[in-house]
């Protein structure tokens, strides 16, 4: 049984800032955030952005790993995960948390953090750039804000070839060496 090949979409940074200009009304008009968990790695950097947009000072990570399951047979949803890295109750307790990630895609590791952020006693939202629902595992469960739906692989302008092609050599000469006169 072939499947079809994955549609790709490739952003530009101008994408991604209509992405975010999207995103910052819904996400003011739900009032404001006392702290942001980041789920790494590809919640940094939309988080980021969207901390410097909403100006949120407390900005946290998460970091989430699911063993991979060998049955077919296995439902996914049920594998537990593993938090590598997570913020600590004290900093999570009676506060609005929003959490960020690039893509929901299966939706586990969102609603993972989510429940755990919960858990501690956070009132916990989450926020996506791209929300794939037909990828996702959960059928009640999606994001509380997202910028786009697609069910394209999306690729971001920070996940590209930053290779040196097209540009020079460049070899310092330290100040006040006889080759800098």
């Amino acid at each position: 049984m072939s499947k079809r090949p994955i549609r790709q979409e490739v952003l530009s940074w101008d994408d991604v800032d209509k992405i975010v200009d999207i995103l910052v009304p819904q996400l003011r008009s739900a009032g404001s955030f006392d702290a942001m968990i980041l789920i790494t790695r590809g919640g940094i950097v939309p988080g980021g952005l969207l901390a410097e947009a909403l100006e949120i000072q407390d900005v946290l990570t998460a970091a989430v790993q699911f063993t991979s399951f060998e049955s077919s047979t296995t439902d996914e949803r049920r594998v537990w995960p593993k938090f590598l890295q997570f913020p600590s109750n004290d900093l999570l307790a009676g506060r609005r948390i929003l959490t960020v990630d690039d893509v929901w895609g299966s939706g586990r590791t969102s609603t993972a953090v989510r429940s755990r952020s919960e858990a501690a006693g956070a009132t916990a939202y989450t926020c996506v750039f791209h929300f794939n629902p037909y990828r996702s595992l959960f059928t009640k469960a999606e994001p509380d804000f997202y910028g786009a739906i697609t069910d394209a692989h999306v690729v971001y302008p920070w996940e590209t070839d930053r290779g040196l092609l097209g540009i020079g050599s460049f070899n310092p000469t330290p100040l006040g060496s006889p080759e800098s006169n």
